[in-house]
């Protein structure tokens, strides 16, 4: 097993020696960006502007990925709903940073994955799809890197079907489209803070910001004050970001999925997509997940009143609408029962200047568009998706090098791979299983070697991955490892038979 210090040298390793150095820091000098938030646009933010020389200190409250970013559909798509609506600019931005999460960024966290339209789902809607389709393969093939990322969209017959989704009612064909798939939404967050921890960003988790007044950030890391001074502060808050600038408008959403054995639809190697009665461009996904699981989502509830610190929760409405629509093309009809666990996070959509007050003007205005809104030295991000997180990162950062008149002008995190990227010729010939390729890429190898047995029998996680966590990645509690760093946390009966577990390997894990 390699020494502790072996893996906590690993770039941009967040180990508990680590984190003391970087809490130290913050309260000893003063820095260019303080980041609030360390979620997938926090962490961007961080590295995007470590890269550009600039220094950082990232200040999250709970845990990296704690938010929203953990709660996702764990897709990297290109907006085809987007180009329902017309947005087009919106559509080419998410298909370009597609291309770069597939090819450059992290190769090891993403993959193709088709989805199935059946024509039981109505042969209006299957033909639908195909045009969708294929004015989501041009708007590909018209950005960077975009030809050769994903096959075209094509229609199938009945046994490919079959062959794609066993648990479809047999006997007719189908129309078949492909965009991304993340392994792990969380392990992409991961992955961003460790990039930015090796370009010189102070990462600092257990960082609750209490105010900011002009460059003063006040926080509470366990328990004790913080006084932290920077340039610029990024408000990167998500749902949350209005307790630090009221003035931004956000009418938060809520998207449900349902956790289920992917046995119950004939573990099918593509998501099938099925349209919302009514709907035109809103579908019900079943995805494909590691570990013999299918995610079934999304929906879209708006949420009324001030955001709670508490996890959401699927309201048995969206339990029974997610449910009543797959059902409609599936031989055997998924129940209750069969529900191995459920999820939901807040989507921080934003409400444009231009909109009314009330409920009815506020919904025309709602965009996956992302704002960007300063407030003295204070600017907020936030809206947008995990899946133009870079680009969304990119435009921050130009705005406080420009405030700052220092950093790089130019952004270089299109052409940066993150902590254990590398390309598909080299992952392949990475010495270690497959399913920890997919995780940790080029860092497989030392994950394995911290030990290959089972958390919890008939699952696949390993004991090393929890002392890796630990060691690199700035993993501290049960939840840290077993809702974040693994997710085992998604099924509830798996995490409170892994919970002794993970006990256990804390409290062996020396500081370090």
């Amino acid at each position: 097993m390699p020494a502790p210090d072996a893996v906590a040298s690993l770039p941009g390793a967040l180990s508990a020696t680590r984190r003391a150095r970087d809490a130290e820091d913050a309260r000893t000098r003063s820095f260019d960006v303080a980041v609030v938030g360390g979620g997938v646009t926090g962490a961007g933010v961080a590295l995007e502007a470590a890269a550009r020389g600039l220094s950082v200190v990232l200040l999250e409250r709970h845990d990296l990925a704690s938010g929203t970013s953990r709660w996702s559909s764990k897709l990297v798509h290109g907006g085809l709903r987007y180009l329902a609506h017309g947005e087009i600019g919106l559509a080419r931005e998410s298909a370009r940073e597609r291309a770069v999460l597939m090819d450059t960024t992290a190769p090891h966290l993403v993959r193709r994955l088709p989805f199935l339209v059946p024509d039981v789902a109505g042969r209006d809607v299957s033909a639908l799809a195909g045009l969708g389709g294929r004015l989501g393969d041009a708007v590909r093939v018209s950005v960077p890197g975009g030809l050769r990322s994903l096959p075209g969209t094509r229609r199938v017959p009945a046994h490919g079907v079959s062959r794609l989704v066993p648990g479809v009612r047999a006997g007719r064909g189908g129309v078949v489209f492909w965009d991304g798939q993340l392994t792990d939404d969380a392990r992409l967050v991961v992955a961003l803070a460790r990039t930015a921890a090796a370009y010189g960003a102070r990462v600092l988790t257990g960082a609750e910001v209490t105010a900011v007044d002009g460059e003063v950030v006040q926080a509470t890391v366990d328990g004790s004050p913080l006084t932290v001074r920077a340039g610029v502060v990024v408000n990167a808050a998500g749902v949350w970001a209005q307790r630090l600038a009221p003035g931004v408008r956000l009418v938060p959403s809520r998207g449900s999925h349902l956790v289920l054995p992917a046995e119950r639809l004939g573990r099918p190697s593509a998501a099938l997509t099925v349209p919302l009665p009514g709907s035109r461009s809103r579908y019900v996904f079943a995805l494909p997940q590691p570990g013999d699981l299918i995610y079934l989502g999304i929906t879209d509830e708006a949420v009324p009143g001030p955001v709670p610190d508490d996890d959401p929760v699927p309201s048995d409405g969206e339990v029974a609408q997610l449910l009543d629509t797959v059902n409609q093309v599936l031989a055997e009809p998924l129940t209750r029962g069969d529900l191995l666990g459920a999820y939901a996070g807040l989507r921080p959509l934003v409400l444009a200047a231009s909109a009314g007050t009330g409920p009815g003007d506020a919904t025309a205005d709602l965009s996956r568009k992302h704002l960007l809104s300063w407030d003295g030295p204070v600017l907020t991000v936030v809206g947008g998706k995990l899946t133009t997180y870079r680009s969304m990162a990119e435009e921050a950062v130009h705005a406080v090098v420009v405030r700052l008149g220092r950093g790089a002008h130019r952004s270089p995190t299109a052409r940066l791979p993150l902590v254990g990227a590398a390309p598909r010729s080299v992952l392949d010939g990475v010495a270690a299983p497959s399913r920890l390729v997919a995780r940790y890429g080029t860092e497989a190898p030392a994950v394995a070697a911290l030990g290959d047995g089972l958390v919890v029998a008939g699952r696949p996680e390993t004991v090393g991955e929890l002392r890796f966590a630990i060691r690199a990645e700035g993993a501290r509690t049960v939840g840290d490892l077993l809702d974040r760093r693994t997710r085992i946390g998604l099924v509830p009966a798996d995490r409170e038979r892994a919970a002794p577990r993970a006990e256990q390997v804390l409290a062996e894990e020396p500081p370090v």
